[in-house]
């Protein structure tokens, strides 16, 4: 991350606490956006989608229904991520908004870095190159891929509104596209 992306967010940080929430701490959201990543990850891949209903906004659903419909299972076992193989964490963009009935809301783009033991072909579709890793020796060798993920929350902070975080953005590059 830039200096200069790593400054603006700890700013939208420092803004989100003094005007929407004062007890929001971007660790123990991290700690939630993880948690919801892997549930929400593991739900796609086993296609319960029924169950998303309140983690993920209908429009994503909606998207989510045609894409894992389409998807080989190989792909779609690659799209579930075990909390503890959850390698990185990083924030992307986060946004403060208003919309036009004067509600706000805050956004925080999640970025995902997995270890994933699907059976992957080394290149997928468009040329890309699969990251994999190789555990132990040759006679017990396990193969592992690296793979991201894209999460973004968001928040409507109005008052009056339902306190929770909802997903309205989810991108699995080379997987879920």
């Amino acid at each position: 991350t830039s200096p200069f992306a790593w400054l603006r967010t700890r700013f939208y940080y420092l803004l989100i606490r003094l005007y929407f929430d004062q007890e929001f701490s971007i660790e123990e959201f991290t700690r939630g956006a993880k948690q919801a990543f892997s549930v929400v990850s593991k739900l796609l891949s086993q296609r319960k989608l029924d169950l998303l209903d309140e983690l993920v906004s209908p429009e994503v659903l909606q998207v989510l229904k045609e894409k894992i419909s389409l998807l080989p299972d190989s792909h779609r076992d690659a799209l579930a991520a075990d909390i503890d193989s959850i390698m990185y964490t990083t924030e992307g963009d986060v946004r403060i908004y208003y919309d036009d009935d004067g509600r706000k809301f805050v956004s925080i783009l999640m970025c995902f870095w997995y270890l994933n033991g699907a059976n992957l072909p080394d290149e997928v579709p468009g040329g890309a190159k699969v990251f994999q890793i190789v555990f132990g020796d040759e006679s017990t060798k396990e193969k592992k891929h690296l793979l991201t993920a894209n999460y973004e929350f968001q928040r409507e902070f109005t008052e009056g509104a339902k306190p929770d975080w909802t997903i309205t953005r989810i991108e699995h590059p080379r997987l879920l596209e």
